[in-house]
């Protein structure tokens, strides 16, 4: 009986084992995947940002980590349909993110 249920458990344990290497392969597999498309947007962002623009968008990242990468996707979208034709400079980056960044709100404070 004792050793029935020593095999039993052993049976759990070699199973949840296997589980558990699994996963583990599974998240090394998604982790180089994740490293491989962030290197091939950042080699499409080099090729069409000038290393000013590329400077601020990493400024911008600090601040507003939504916003950069939702202009980076778009730039990256640009660049992919061939509709960037010469490098995006610092002055044409400001423009674009003068057009997503939210306005800042004005804080009034009113005395009586």
């Amino acid at each position: 009986m004792m050793a029935q249920e020593d095999d039993e458990l052993e049976e759990i344990r070699r199973r949840r084992m296997m589980e558990i290497q699994q996963e583990a392969q599974s998240r090394v597999v998604q982790d180089a995947q994740a490293r491989q498309v962030e290197a091939q947007r950042q080699s499409i962002l080099r090729q069409i940002l000038t290393p000013e623009a590329r400077e601020r968008l990493g400024r911008i990242e600090l601040a507003y980590p939504e916003v950069a990468a939702s202009v980076e996707d778009q730039l990256i979208a640009l660049a992919q349909a061939g509709r960037v034709q010469q490098a995006i400079d610092d002055r044409t980056l400001q423009e674009i993110l003068r057009r997503v960044v939210p306005k800042k709100r004005e804080i009034k404070i009113e005395r009586r």
